[in-house]
């Protein structure tokens, strides 16, 4: 089998310190196939208006694993040889045809959500022989669309669209994405064979630190209303009035996100939160690992998931979590967190001020839980997707044949741009 994966978002996210869930996953994806056998792998990104090209692959290996390096321990970020790599690209679409021509089983990979509201560049690749198999990570912009950025409703609608017309196959990071998934497939001539494979997690095993002075809890991701920092920062707001210094403390871990105006502003200038609530920023994986473990518990009162690294990564660290009663959550966590409804305050306030007291009994009780849960890896995810992969016959000669079910203008999908309802 050749593999062609895209790495159009590693390209970009060289300049970023520290990463998203999704640009974990691309890396995750990028260092298993840079294993595989020379002549079986092509690594590919998207320029914008003409389409995919072939890399260097020997760069890629490079920027891969230095990337690896600066995202693990905070070292020198690869932006020469991703600058390297992106000057190279338009060079490479006659290598790009010559590995598409190259007989045998041929996949291409679409791991990220870059590129799939653009079914044109899709289509291409399939019209060479290609599989196409992208990776959903949620439907949280289409199921929420409040807490997603403006147009990404629709840019979303179009990516699944795209997966629902052209996939040959589709990777899902959990049970709770396939599910909401599904209806959006439901008029494909034949069923999609969807791999759902949990993300693997693997954080630095660090040192226990010294115990602080006081106690203190981690809400960890990208600050931004779906989060519900808010719930937080007002309970701390609380505690800052009803214990004063004895409160314990919240450290806040991610970068700023988006239509974060009044969490912002609680963090700015909420002078009743000084000294109790620190923002860390982001912060490289071995330096959020090792304030984990000295925490009482991470925080997770999110009002959506479609899968939860921060939960995983917390429990895989042995440290305790009190996170939101979602399935995704659920389906990750199985029955070592306190689970709680991200609307109840009062229960969220309870559960807090219980973890961060030294003899806290239902802490005590996760920590005896925490024996029976295992942590996802990565081996076991590609596992279930090689597996997938093996087992698909030969693409469609006409790409287009048996999708003529949901078109740009079918009713199906004209109803679902009023109702918000699947395909």
């Amino acid at each position: 089998m050749h593999t062609f994966l895209d790495i159009s978002r590693l390209l970009h996210a060289a300049w970023r310190a520290t990463p998203t869930g999704i640009d974990r996953v691309e890396l995750a994806y990028a260092r298993r196939i840079a294993g595989a056998p020379p002549g079986t792998v092509t690594f590919v990104a998207e320029i914008p208006l003409i389409g995919f090209t072939a890399l260097p692959g020997a760069l890629v290996r490079d920027m891969v694993a230095q990337l690896h390096a600066a995202w693990d321990g905070g070292g020198p970020l690869p932006t020469a040889l991703a600058r390297r790599l992106r000057l190279a690209q338009p060079f490479g679409r006659g290598a790009l045809l010559e590995a598409f021509a190259r007989p045998g089983h041929k996949v291409f990979l679409l791991v990220s959500h870059r590129a799939l509201d653009r079914p044109v560049a899709v289509t291409a690749i399939r019209r060479h022989g290609c599989h196409f198999v992208p990776l959903i990570h949620d439907l949280i912009p289409l199921q929420h669309p409040e807490y997603a950025r403006p147009g990404q409703r629709e840019a979303h609608r179009a990516r699944v669209q795209t997966t629902a017309t052209l996939a040959d196959a589709v990777i899902v990071n959990s049970a709770a994405t396939e599910a909401e998934l599904k209806p959006w497939l439901a008029l494909r001539p034949e069923p999609l064979p969807i791999a759902v494979a949990p993300l693997g997690v693997a954080p630095p095993q660090v040192a226990l630190p010294p115990v602080a002075l006081r106690p203190y809890f981690v809400i960890l991701g990208t600050i931004e209303p779906r989060k519900n920092h808010l719930l937080l920062l007002n309970l701390w707001r609380q505690f800052a009035a009803s214990l004063g210094a004895a409160a314990p403390r919240l450290v806040v871990v991610g970068r700023r996100g988006w239509e974060n105006e009044n969490i912002l502003d609680m963090l700015d200038r909420c002078a009743a939160l000084d000294g109790l609530v620190r923002e860390a920023g982001s912060l490289p994986d071995r330096e959020v690992a090792s304030l984990l473990r000295g925490a009482r518990a991470l925080l997770f009162p999110s009002f959506a998931e479609g899968f939860g690294l921060p939960l995983a990564e917390a429990l895989a660290l042995g440290v305790p979590a009190i996170c939101s009663d979602l399935p995704a959550l659920r389906e990750v966590g199985q029955k070592v967190p306190d689970y709680l409804d991200p609307l109840d305050g009062a229960a969220w306030r309870a559960a807090v001020l219980d973890y961060a007291r030294p003899d806290s009994l239902a802490r005590r009780n996760q920590l005896n839980r925490m024996p029976g849960w295992r942590a996802p890896t990565w081996d076991e995810h590609f596992a279930k997707v090689e597996e997938m992969l093996a087992s698909l016959g030969a693409p469609s000669a006409n790409p287009a044949s048996a999708r003529h079910a949901v078109t740009p203008r079918s009713p199906a999908l004209l109803s679902a741009r009023r109702d918000e309802g699947p395909l």
